[in-house]
């Protein structure tokens, strides 16, 4: 409980976490499982929290489904987030709003928002 205080976590993560105190695999699959039949954790609250503060961070879908899938969370909906207009909004505020003309610059600027996990899509539409 005092894990799901501070912040929402995934089961995995309280998986691992519990598991690297030494605590005892069935004693950690019994808390665990009664904390999500009482709804104190749940896999769906914590992945549309995570996604609203990677979102709000600049990061990209590509990057926020990396970042869950390895946090042990499928079957999450990215569908309600504009990431077209993020990428644009990130390009503009790193770079400014002027394309470059020279192509190493673009290039540059196109490797950053990879890096922060637009696909090309995105990071095309930005440069328009």
């Amino acid at each position: 409980m005092q894990m799901l205080i501070r912040r929402e976590h995934s089961k995995l993560e309280l998986e691992q976490k519990l598991t690297s105190k030494n605590f005892n695999i069935d004693d950690i699959d019994y808390s665990i499982q009664l904390l999500i039949k009482n709804n104190y954790q749940s896999d769906k609250r914590f992945a549309q929290e995570f996604i609203q503060m990677r979102f709000n961070q600049g990061k990209g879908p590509l990057k926020i489904t990396a970042e869950l899938k390895q946090r042990g969370v499928d079957g999450f909906d990215l569908s309600e987030f504009d990431f077209f207009a993020l990428a644009k909004k990130v390009k503009n505020n790193k770079f400014g709003i002027n394309i470059p003309t020279e192509y190493k610059q673009q290039a540059k600027q196109k490797r950053f928002l990879q890096s922060r996990g637009f696909s090309f899509d995105q990071i095309n539409n930005a440069f328009e």
